[in-house]
């Protein structure tokens, strides 16, 4: 069985006056994002939207020292951007479609994210979203330290930073054994 995680595609980091955006980067890909996850909906695939989630003033998250206050809870920032929220609005009723808020890089840090993979016997895990060398890193190796066959869907990743997304890349292949499509 395999789950759509599409990771962080919100406002504040794809709209151009988002609080940490990824400009065209993050939106060159989506029409591509939105394809990928309209497919698994429409195939009745496990799709997890695994959205940072801050609170405002939080002095004690690490985050904060290196990046400018995102993602915070209830704020259009943290809204889905584009049509991607417009798909998830028409689905969210349906019991397949899972909004996760994390309150780190990667989706199985602190959140409940294998627990409801396992017990729906999900074995491969497809990542769409930003930051490719961030968000979308982090939860790959953390997929990959609990098993589960990785699928990354290369025009629908995206980061700040080219040289990060295409090292990335290479080291979802090489290292972590993904597979590129």
């Amino acid at each position: 069985m395999k789950a759509l995680i599409s990771i962080d595609y919100t406002n504040d980091f794809i709209a151009a006056d988002g609080a940490l955006t990824t400009g065209i980067a993050g939106q060159s890909i989506e029409e591509e994002i939105v394809n990928v996850a309209r497919t698994f909906i429409e195939q009745g695939d496990f799709v997890v939207f695994a959205i940072d989630a801050h609170q405002a003033n939080d002095q004690y998250h690490p985050e904060n020292k290196l990046f400018p206050p995102h993602n915070i809870i209830g704020t259009k920032g943290q809204d889905l951007y584009g049509a991607l929220k417009n798909l998830y609005t028409i689905n969210q009723s349906n019991p397949q479609i899972y909004w996760l808020n994390k309150r780190h890089y990667s989706a199985f840090s602190g959140t409940d994210l294998d627990l409801r993979l396992r017990e729906r016997n999900i074995t491969e895990i497809h990542l769409t979203g930003v930051c490719t060398d961030i968000c979308i890193l982090h939860t790959a190796v953390d997929a990959y330290n609990l098993n589960y066959k990785i699928v990354i869907h290369q025009q629908a990743v995206a980061s700040f930073d080219i040289t990060g997304h295409n090292w990335a890349l290479k080291h979802f292949q090489n290292t972590l054994g993904a597979s590129i499509i």
